[in-house]
């Protein structure tokens, strides 16, 4: 049995004891910030190559990511970390944050890979089982985490959107075309969510991509809202309230002057940075 030794008193004791608690306390702050400087590379790469367009639509530079050996590596290399991480044992902002980063990272590596193409629509899933291979990359198995191999689709349509059942979820993954929502020029983080959701949502939805009252009258709204109609109540009322909810002023006041939704349109061009731009 060990005993104290009787030269060693009671204010000392304390002070260990604050210095133990200081340096757990230390200990876990590191941790975090460690956990946090995960996604700095994903940063740096957003950084580089995302660009926000003057017509409010932001671009990637495909051709020059891919030209660029280093970086291609750096994005294999984030998303090799992201497969490591326990989305199950994350918050749900953590959560949510992490799907959106791991579903863009690999939509972006899936474009660098084949680029250069005009649409992600050219290409294909590897699967000839699989009749809806053909539309697109999104059915083949990309990344395993937790031991699950996923595809794009398993990540957004079995994953986010019936986990987290929030509309927003559809600004926050980006499918590398012109008609969607813009790609954020850095990563999704849990801090930042909920602000970031909302001005991703205001930002499309003022935009001609997502609604556009038309000169004869009535709504052309992004395909989105139809395809996922029942993320946005389910019928016409439902994705109204949803614009209105985000609407700057002057659409607001269209919306009010013209409230029904008459056509859909949606863009699969690439949403790349012409060369030279």
């Amino acid at each position: 049995m060990h005993t104290l030794s009787p030269h060693v008193s009671r204010p000392v004791s304390r002070r260990m004891a604050l210095g133990l608690g200081l340096t757990l306390v230390l200990a876990q702050g590191s941790r975090a910030l460690a956990q946090g400087d995960a996604d700095a590379p994903y940063d740096a790469l957003l950084r580089r190559y995302v660009k926000p367009g003057a017509d409010g639509v932001t671009r990637v530079n495909y051709a020059g990511w891919r030209a660029n050996a280093a970086d291609r590596a750096a994005l294999d290399a984030y998303l090799a970390e992201l497969a490591q991480r326990r989305p199950s044992a994350m918050a749900r902002g953590e959560a949510l944050a992490y799907w959106g980063n791991l579903y863009n990272a690999v939509t972006l590596k899936v474009v660098i890979d084949r680029y250069p193409v005009a649409s992600i629509r050219d290409i294909k899933s590897d699967s000839w089982l699989d009749p809806k291979a053909f539309a697109g990359p999104w059915r083949q198995p990309r990344v395993t985490v937790e031991g699950r191999k996923l595809s794009l689709d398993d990540i957004e349509h079995a994953i986010m959107r019936p986990t987290f059942k929030d509309p927003r979820i559809h600004y926050v993954v980006n499918c590398a075309s012109y008609g969607c929502p813009n790609l954020l020029n850095r990563a999704w983080r849990a801090a930042t969510l909920e602000a970031d959701m909302d001005a991703a949502a205001r930002a499309f939805i003022n935009h001609p991509r997502g609604v556009t009252v038309l000169p004869t009258g009535g709504l052309r709204v992004s395909s989105i809202y139809k395809w996922f109609i029942e993320d946005f109540g389910g019928n016409d009322a439902g994705l109204l309230a949803h614009f209105n909810r985000f609407a700057g002023p002057a659409l607001k006041q269209q919306l009010a002057a013209s409230p029904q939704i008459v056509a859909d349109a949606y863009d699969w061009s690439l949403n790349r940075i012409s060369p030279g731009s």
